[in-house]
């Protein structure tokens, strides 16, 4: 069954890239976003398309790009771990004696089964990162991995290899930590299809945590609790491990007081069950602290990092208690990339941007901004709901039915309008977003980068984008701008 490509009026050569992502490559390899914005280059927290519009970056490629798209300074600390030449003209590069014709001497690509003194400056570095944040303590060990789900995936294999009679794990219900193996039985619910019988699903704050302002609101977490003690009744030693996000990502951006994760914890700790804490969304600044068991006031016994931990070289990991590695043994959580020399000097150049530059402030001062014009939104009707972290980088959108269209179309339309931009501007910029979550939610998450005055002008530019939505038909175009500035 063919499916047309997406395509958008005056973006001849965009459109011709997407009708060969069409022809080329399945469309199950992209989630759906109504723009498919066709990105030529990137710097900083701008994108430009093949037709030379300027989008601001509000996803930083899925909470990735956390320093921005090819920091110069990054890139320097990068190349210079890998021992790459900055100039690779034939002439310019000395040449050992040893070395052949056409090669140059460097760090190894790969070193499957091997160890590089570049592995384990990152081993030494990052636990050294995670131990000196409070509620580190527990982190001695590194089993790194190429992906998120991968390493959620070892993260599992590891409580499980302590008592192998334990079987059984919980979970909060739509979560989201991944799509292949275990990860993909740990996220959503058990309505979804192909569950995995030994995962048991808690309930997560959604109500409780719906917007801004509920967020310093008190949480009684008796019910969760009284959730959790009826799992133990039923199942008890079976259980061996909990598994949550700091907040719920692809569930819809559910930020829960700082109690109900705290309950959680203790649970695990009056129950010997290992607790594992997925930061693959919110790790590296975008809970407002550089690892989110700092904001939530955590003691994890393993946690799992990934995307923004390598600024945009595939990489993650799981750190964690030494006693539950050493149930592994070997082989059991290797594969062909794990610590890789690139992904171990992403990770190193990762960290020494954060430790030399004030990366987390900047993001606050921003966060600042944003969040306000974000909450302004919320006067436009079909805007329910705006969700975040207290000076963090990530916000969730949600929206509702209005004037005829369902709140998933108006998450479409909302994307696309952002895309489009201003068109009573000479520079027409525009926002990057990505498809809804959980069908209605729109994600703000630019590079923790960005300044003050760059959010100002973004957030300003979303909510006229946004606005004009609102404009009720036959409302004079010419005069949209003066009526919604």
């Amino acid at each position: 069954m063919a499916h047309p490509a997406i395509q958008h009026f005056g973006e001849t050569a965009s459109n011709r890239e997407r009708e060969a992502a069409n022809q080329l490559e399945p469309r199950s390899l992209r989630t759906w976003t109504p723009t498919q914005a066709v990105l030529a280059r990137s710097a900083g927290i701008w994108h430009w398309t093949p037709e030379g519009k300027r989008l601001y970056d509000f996803t930083s490629g899925v909470l990735v790009a956390n320093l921005g798209h090819n920091p110069v300074s990054w890139t320097q600390r990068f190349c210079g771990y890998m021992g790459w030449p900055t100039d690779l003209a034939s002439d310019a590069i000395s040449q050992d004696d040893d070395v052949p014709t056409g090669y140059f001497p460097g760090i190894t690509m790969t070193a499957y089964n091997s160890i590089t003194p570049l592995e384990s400056l990152a081993n030494r570095r990052l636990l050294a990162s995670m131990q000196n944040c409070k509620g580190g303590e527990r982190m001695q060990q590194v089993m790194w991995a190429a992906s998120g789900s991968e390493a959620v995936q070892k993260a599992i294999w590891a409580a499980w290899a302590r008592d192998k009679s334990r079987t059984s794990i919980i979970a909060t219900r739509f979560g989201f930590h991944g799509k292949k193996g275990l990860a993909g039985a740990v996220t959503g619910s058990e309505r979804d299809h192909e569950r995995d019988p030994r995962v048991k699903f808690v309930s997560f704050p959604m109500h409780e945590c719906n917007d801004i302002e509920l967020r310093d609101r008190p949480l009684d977490v008796s019910k969760y609790r009284a959730e959790l003690d009826a799992l133990w009744n039923q199942y008890g030693k079976q259980l061996s491990m909990l598994i949550t996000e700091p907040y719920l990502g692809g569930g819809g951006s559910y930020h829960p007081q700082i109690e109900y994760l705290q309950c959680l914890q203790r649970f695990c700790r009056e129950k010997d069950i290992v607790f594992i804490l997925d930061e693959v969304q919110a790790n590296f600044g975008r809970t407002g602290h550089l690892y989110a068991f700092e904001s939530y006031g955590l003691e994890p016994d393993l946690v799992v990092l990934g995307k923004g931990l390598g600024n945009g070289i595939p990489v993650a990991a799981t750190v964690g208690r030494r006693d539950l590695f050493d149930h592994m043994d070997f082989g059991e959580g290797s594969d062909t990339w794990s610590a890789n020399p690139l992904c171990c000097a992403s990770v190193l150049a990762t960290l020494d941007e954060f430790e030399s530059t004030d990366v987390l402030g900047n993001a606050r001062r921003s966060s600042a901004v944003i969040e306000a014009g974000l909450v302004r939104l919320k006067d436009l009707p079909f805007v329910a709901a705006v969700r975040g972290e207290a000076g963090g980088m990530v916000w969730g959108i949600e929206m509702q039915e209005w004037g005829g269209k369902s709140a998933a179309e108006w998450a479409g339309e909302f994307v696309l309008a952002a895309y489009r931009g201003d068109r009573s501007s000479p520079t027409c910029d525009g926002i990057h977003l990505l498809g809804p979550l959980a069908k209605k939610v729109v994600r703000i998450s630019p590079p923790l980068v960005i300044a003050p005055a760059e959010a100002q002008t973004a957030v300003d530019l979303l909510y006229r984008c946004a606005a004009s939505l609102a404009v009720p038909i036959g409302h004079p175009l010419e005069r949209r701008s003066e009526v919604l500035v």
